[in-house]
């Protein structure tokens, strides 16, 4: 994986270009710590930070090559899954290839197909390719968003980067959020409207979605999106399919020319992914695989269970890592390990974002790449096969809005009083809650509920997963970490987009299909487990750190976070040590201390990017 950044722009000089480039690209070290190359030509300056996972010499970027007189620069950040596919293809229309680098693929499949190349891509990618001569410019995201890829629309020109600091790191940008980006904030956080930046002068290239920049002007196309038939298929038939696209994705994702391991929670999904990856390592002789689980200090000791999270994970993990033989590793982070990191979460996401839920998995990172470059997740397989409970609980049907922000009412309540005339949480919700529902691809002729079904998948894919997949990348990439989600393949994503819920639902549970195409793969008592999210603290030192972080934030009388939030009802939940408030704030696991944390992210992130409202 690696950091991309562009800029477009034929204003200013060649040696203004390279230094304000370089100071762009550096922001972005993180994701790419093994090289840093550009190259700069006329109006177009790309740099590319490198994390080095295939093809050391090879995939060296930003990568050139010539046809007919025109010169092609691609600067990639990703992984393609079916490289030799790919490359086969072009070899039998006349290609030649100097590397085994997915990077020259992706580049020659633009030289061959144009912006119709990204349908031959299977993989998790962001890209641009600038063809000198005709000084156009190609932006593309992967289907399903696992890559990220922002731009600025500029009046001279265009920039675009993997995460927005590298944009704001130009000196003509400015890190202004204007009523609508505070909306964002304030009615969805940490969640984001799909193609929002929330910075003013900052938007993001959707999942599926493409753009050229040609004659001043940047146009934006769709090139993917799942597509509604009916599903013929008997529930013994879906069942194989769907164990056949899972088998076959897991394996592609396993090409690596440096250490892989797995994340192993001992959930039903990244259970399953080791089990695969571990059967490959055997068969190719590649020694035990590696697998990484998380847990807190003295977790035994405070955890309790709720509806959300029903029991710990320790034996399920040690189930599953016997059975296939892995050489595991448990990592137990202590209060300051998260704390310590709430900033710096903020700083990779560039936005507010899930207290110690990212802050934890920001250390977890750390510690895997101590031992691995690359890892597989099971990041996905709820949002596509319906693991969650608003998927089939009748009151979280029936509720108008996202299922997941449940804490409308606290928002509202936390907000300035004399912001409220500028500012309706709960109208700017619903709006883009019924943007995604009215763009749902429906069946015609579907019942009611099947509609239903579909479109809460629909939400999910496009808000719920997007989160989950920003909150993996940027923790991932903070440590210079490249993490791929097997579930979020698309052929397994469209498959199961038409499988009708009473297969989805197969026994009353969630993910029955799933488990049901799991069946062998992993034992029963793994398989049949109720669903348990990501494990977060119990800790009392945690809540303690936060609340003393708080009392700093509140006895500060120029603290911008109370240009936005009322102190005194800030005041009232600090007090409380986060009680007065127990509705999550967003999903499952934001209640008590992550919420006073979440704030004071946001605090930190109104001061850091010096932000201007």
């Amino acid at each position: 994986m690696c950091g991309i950044v562009g800029w477009i722009d034929a204003t200013h000089k060649t040696n203004e270009k390279s230094s304000i480039l370089d100071q762009m690209a550096s922001t972005l070290q993180h994701r790419g710590p093994d090289d840093y190359q550009k190259w700069i030509d006329g109006p177009a300056a790309f740099g590319h930070q490198r994390l080095i996972v295939v093809d050391p010499a090879g995939g060296k970027q930003p990568m050139i090559r010539k046809k007919r007189g025109e010169e092609y620069v691609l600067c990639y950040n990703g992984e393609l899954y079916n490289t030799d596919e790919v490359r086969n293809q072009l070899k039998a229309k006349g290609w030649t290839f100097q590397s085994h680098s997915d990077t020259e693929v992706v580049l020659v499949s633009y030289m061959e197909w144009g912006k119709n190349c990204v349908d031959f891509l299977n993989g998790i990618f962001a890209f641009s390719v600038w063809e000198k001569h005709r000084e156009r410019l190609f932006l593309a995201r992967d289907r399903l968003g696992v890559k990220p890829l922002f731009y600025s629309d500029r009046s001279n020109g265009v920039m675009f980067a993997s995460e927005m600091k590298a944009i704001l790191a130009h000196p003509d940008v400015t890190a202004a959020v204007d009523n609508e980006g505070l909306h964002e904030i304030l009615s969805l956080g940490p969640s984001r409207t799909p193609g929002e930046g929330i910075f003013q002068e900052i938007n993001e290239i959707r999942p599926g979605h493409c753009a050229i920049f040609e004659n001043g002007k940047l146009t934006m196309d769709r090139y993917w999106n799942v597509v509604s038939a009916p599903h013929e298929h008997s529930f013994d038939e879906t069942v194989a399919r769907v164990r056949e696209l899972f088998m076959d994705a897991s394996q592609r994702q396993l090409v690596s020319d440096v250490k892989l391991g797995t994340f192993l929670s001992g959930g039903v999904d990244s259970s399953a992914i080791t089990a695969v990856a571990a059967v490959k390592y055997k068969q190719d002789k590649l020694g035990a695989l590696q697998t990484f689980s998380i847990d807190y200090k003295d977790q035994e000791k405070f955890f309790k269970k709720n509806a959300f999270q029903p029991d710990r994970d320790e034996a399920f993990i040690n189930l599953v890592s016997k059975q296939n033989n892995t050489k595991h590793s448990v990592m137990e982070a202590k209060t300051e390990d998260l704390v310590s990191r709430l900033k710096r979460a903020v700083e990779l996401r560039d936005l507010p974002g899930m207290a110690d839920v990212d802050s934890s998995l920001l250390w977890f990172c750390e510690e895997i790449k101590n031992h691995v470059t690359v890892a597989l997740s099971g990041e996905c397989a709820d949002e596509i096969f319906g693991g969650y409970p608003w998927f089939y609980r009748q009151e979280d049907k029936d509720r108008k809005g996202f299922p997941w922000i449940r804490s409308l009412n606290e928002r509202i309540t936390l907000v300035r009083n004399d912001l409220k005339g500028d500012i309706d949480i709960e109208r700017y919700m619903l709006k883009r809650y019924q943007e995604t529902m009215d763009e749902t691809p429906l069946l015609k002729g579907e019942g009611e509920d099947s509609k239903k079904h579909r479109q809460m998948s629909y939400l999910n894919m496009n808000w719920f997963m997007q989160t989950l997949l920003e909150r993996k990348d940027r923790m991932s990439m903070g440590a210079s970490l490249e993490v791929r989600v097997p579930f979020s393949d698309h052929r397994l994503v469209e498959y199961v987009w038409n499988v009708p819920w009473s297969m989805k639902f197969h026994d009353n549970q969630e993910k029955g299909l799933l488990r049901q195409a799991l069946r062998g793969i992993l034992p029963d008592k793994v398989l049949f487990r109720k669903k348990n999210p990501y494990p977060k603290t119990f800790h009392p030192d945690y809540t303690k750190a936060v609340h003393t972080w708080m009392e700093e934030v509140l006895s500060d009388p120029n603290s911008p976070l109370f240009d936005i939030f009322d102190r005194e009802q800030v005041r009232k939940l600090n007090d409380s040590e986060g009680k007065s408030i127990d509705t999550p704030w967003f999903g499952q696991l934001m209640t008590g201390p992550q919420l006073i944390a979440h704030l004071c992210q946001v605090d930190h992130w109104l001061r850091h990017y010096k932000v201007k409202l």
